[in-house]
């Protein structure tokens, strides 16, 4: 297993389903720790997976594509199927796309799905301007413009808590990339985010398992139409979809995290043990 992934073992009879957990792009198993300890406490098997290409330098991230953040996706499953007898699968802006992903190619396997602030683009109120020639990128791409080229995201970074915005930033600028991620987006890499996007909207369809769609109202990263999207297309499976006032695009970690939390240990438990929606215990 790798230092940067995690896992965490479950309790009594809930140990038997297991809950997969996907980081974002340039981001890190980290922000997805509040809620794997959170899941955990109420004795589900956490395993949180790290990207490949993640938590080291730009050249390592942009060394890789969207085929090998789906293959660390694909290893993360079944390291976690030969411990449990059910996953449900989960992540965080992109880490979300990449849960529909598997899911679409998984359809046995896979219980249900959490996907928390869904990424399909970058059109959150908070990005830079330039990021609407995103178009432009796969050009120059394949002219093999841009490879160190990253668009830095601009304050409020995804994250409406002041205290805990100024911590994450302080990291992300001291270079810890294994702790906060990088600080900026690699042109290349966004390239390979819409790929995937593209992939998981078109076989939208193929999802069979029910769905927690979670996203702030007020997303400053990836706008609400993200999580919309998967509401509109996704015609074989349930959704359920809830919207966060106080919170923008790392609803994992800001102001709205016990919520979070709760919602998501009661979907899982729902779809495990039939229990009813809001059965998930309080989590400090």
């Amino acid at each position: 297993m790798l230092a940067d992934e995690y896992l965490l073992e479950g309790q009594g009879a809930r140990a038997r389903t297991g809950i997969l957990l996907i980081h974002g792009l340039t981001g890190t198993p980290n922000e997805m720790r509040v809620l794997a300890r959170g899941l955990h406490l109420q004795g589900y098997t956490v395993y949180a997976v790290k990207l490949a290409g993640h938590c080291g330098t730009l050249d390592d991230l942009v060394g890789t594509s969207w085929l090998d953040w789906l293959a660390s996706v694909r290893r993360g499953a079944d390291l976690l199927s030969r411990r449990v007898d059910r996953v449900v699968v989960g992540g965080l802006s992109m880490g979300a796309v990449l849960a529909l992903a598997l899911a679409q190619e998984r359809p046995e396997h896979i219980t249900g799905v959490l996907a928390l602030s869904p990424a399909f683009r970058h059109d959150g109120w908070s990005m830079p301007r330039y990021t609407k020639l995103a178009c432009l990128l796969p050009v120059m791409r394949a002219l093999g413009i841009g490879r160190r080229s990253v668009f830095m995201e601009q304050p409020p970074y995804g994250i409406k808590d002041e205290a805990l915005r100024a911590r994450v930033v302080s990291q992300m600028h001291a270079g810890d990339s294994a702790a906060s991620g990088l600080p900026g987006n690699p042109w290349w890499s966004v390239v390979e985010m819409h790929k995937l996007a593209r992939s998981v909207l078109r076989n939208m369809p193929a999802l069979r398992a029910p769905c927690l769609v979670m996203h702030a109202r007020n997303d400053d990263i990836a706008s609400v139409s993200n999580a919309y999207e998967i509401q509109r297309r996704a015609a074989n499976a349930p959704i359920t979809l809830q919207l966060l006032d106080d919170s923008y695009h790392m609803i994992t970690i800001d102001r709205e995290r016990r919520v979070v939390i709760a919602r998501a240990a009661a979907f899982v438990t729902e779809l495990v043990e039939g229990a009813q929606p809001g059965d998930g215990a309080d989590v400090e």
